[in-house]
């Protein structure tokens, strides 16, 4: 996926990262495991049951659902945004250069439909996200990763394509640049490294990956050359590999010890063990899963606390496509 960022001034980053944590009490103060406990009580079993149907169909669909939420947080915040289609006014997020090849549409809107028919008005597009990405995830491997979503988000009705390429990091970016772009977003560098481990399932496109497996040279060889096959130096743009070489439909530790094996399939992938201040977290990660299942949800919640709209922001959209 083609994605690109920019990061502003440090003293700018820097403040943010001052203030960060009291927004992210604030937001948690408004935000609760249990919000639809009695206006919807049947809505995460709904999700759930829905999700576990979907990837059942086709595993990929784990990963790629896992991503929307990724890719609704980092921008504008969590608020469902990226699923709005286009309008006669302008471009929104879904087809942005970034999410040219965001999937799950689908899915969302059967999960929307059910609840809608269960308890109209109710449950936000946003916290469908939310809550799908950790089912997702559970569904690729046990109950163990999973972990309590925050709810009570509301939809945006607007969406920006700008902000989509202002603010999504690209595959191509190196180890500082990973570390600067989620800093800017109030995560550490093991905090990013943690969610990169969603890596561990999904695939990328050959348009992606061709510069590195024909000019880099921290590459296995004979990873490089299976690649090959599948990715010529021309065409095939589309063509797909497993981000995880090993274990592509597991969520599991294998991401790390493919980069420790040279076999990382994006750049940005293998920089994360290249040398640098973050090989240490990547081994860490590679032979202790425990430490793993702690970081990755603490993570994950953590993004889901990304600028929500809560209180009489936004609204409940009655279709994820459309505002009301």
């Amino acid at each position: 996926m083609a994605r690109y960022y920019s990061i502003p001034s440090n003293l700018t980053t820097i403040k943010f990262c001052l203030l960060f944590p009291l927004l992210v009490g604030m937001v948690s103060a408004q935000l609760s495991s249990d919000f639809y406990a009695t206006s919807c009580p049947n809505a995460l079993s709904t999700i759930k049951s829905a999700v576990e149907s979907a990837v059942s169909s086709e595993a990929r669909m784990g990963a790629s659902l896992l991503r929307l939420h990724f890719h609704d947080c980092f921008v504008n915040g969590c608020d469902a945004s990226v699923l709005l289609d286009d309008t006669t006014t302008g471009q929104g997020e879904k087809n942005a250069t970034p999410n040219a090849s965001l999937r799950g549409f689908e899915v969302i809107d059967t999960i929307k439909s059910k609840l809608e028919n269960l308890c109209p008005g109710v449950v936000s597009c946003a916290d469908i996200l939310a809550v799908v990405a950790r089912d997702s995830v559970v569904a690729l491997s046990a109950p163990i990763w999973s972990w309590p979503v925050d709810l009570g988000r509301r939809d945006s009705i607007t969406a920006s394509s700008a902000a989509v390429n202002s603010n999504i990091p690209s595959p191509t970016l190196d180890l500082s640049g990973l570390i600067n772009a989620f800093s800017y977003k109030g995560f550490t560098a093991k905090e990013m490294v943690a969610l990169s481990g969603s890596h561990t399932i999904g695939q990328a496109t050959c348009g992606n990956f061709r510069t590195r497996i024909y000019n880099e040279t921290n590459i296995d060889s004979s990873y490089a050359t299976s690649l090959k096959s599948n990715c010529p130096s021309t065409g095939g743009d589309s063509n797909l590999a497993p981000l995880d070489v090993t274990s592509p439909t597991s969520f599991d530790t294998a991401y790390y010890t493919n980069l420790i094996n040279k076999k990382g399939l994006l750049h940005s992938d293998q920089q994360l063990f290249s040398g640098g201040s973050t090989d240490s977290i990547v081994t860490n990660y590679s032979n202790n899963v425990g430490a793993l299942i702690t970081d990755f949800a603490n993570a994950m919640v953590k993004m889901g606390r990304l600028s929500p709209l809560t209180g009489t922001s936004g609204q409940i959209r009655k279709n994820c496509r459309k505002a009301n």
